[in-house]
């Protein structure tokens, strides 16, 4: 990712917490001292793709932007229509974002992944998973892709977005996504609508996922 990123998160890591670089980074970069490398004022390519395909619109549905960072593809949802509710694991992000957004209709919250509101389970027409799972170790990782299925309404979609794992990869974070790990987010009651491995326009040496399931019906 960067030197801000290797350095923060090998600390962590070392420390026995592989969740609390998030916080230090944002810290650091809200003191000028260090930079996030996602922070930019755009959201996702490939959310925004998958919505102009779809014409995917939000009156009246629900959204859950797991890992929001400071905003940007929560408050793209938001736009659309969308009821979103967005988390971070970092107060700092989670603060920052709505410092950027003050008229945003998003409702932002610090919350964590490894253990999600209960109220949340089967909750959201849309789940965006965008980058975080990647950020993750071993079998933390495998808790994290295991509870974001079941946040899900029946009917619901969930979206995956993620780096894809090459023989070159090294390490992390961020550790990307193998197809196996992909396909362990059709956690029980979520089937497999598409999942596309797509080159990244800006890294001939990066692939990414795109990876869409949906929530059965009672």
């Amino acid at each position: 990712m960067s030197e801000d990123t290797d350095r923060l998160s090998a600390a962590s890591l070392a420390a026995g917490d592989p969740t609390g670089w998030f916080e230090h980074l944002y810290a650091e970069a809200g003191a000028g001292t260090a930079e996030v490398p996602w922070d930019s004022p755009r959201p996702s390519k490939l959310l925004v793709e998958w919505v102009q395909r779809g014409l995917v619109a939000g009156g009246g549905r629900t959204a859950l932007v797991v890992g929001c960072g400071l905003g940007r593809d929560a408050e793209f949802l938001s736009g659309l229509g969308f009821t979103v509710t967005a988390f971070d694991i970092s107060e700092t992000a989670v603060r920052t974002a709505r410092e950027r957004h003050p008229d945003s209709r998003v409702e932002y919250g610090v919350a964590d992944l490894l253990d999600p509101p209960p109220q949340w389970r089967g909750a959201f027409d849309l789940v965006v998973e965008s980058n975080n799972v990647q950020a993750l170790p071993g079998p933390v990782r495998e808790k994290a892709i295991a509870n974001v299925g079941p946040l899900v309404a029946p009917g619901g979609t969930l979206l995956v977005l993620a780096a894809a794992a090459t023989s070159s990869d090294g390490d992390g974070p961020p550790w990307p996504l193998t197809r196996e790990e992909i396909d362990a987010f059709a956690t029980p009651g979520l089937t497999e609508v598409g999942i596309e491995h797509l080159p990244d326009a800006g890294d001939t040496l990066v692939s990414r996922w795109r990876a869409e399931f949906r929530a059965q019906t009672p």
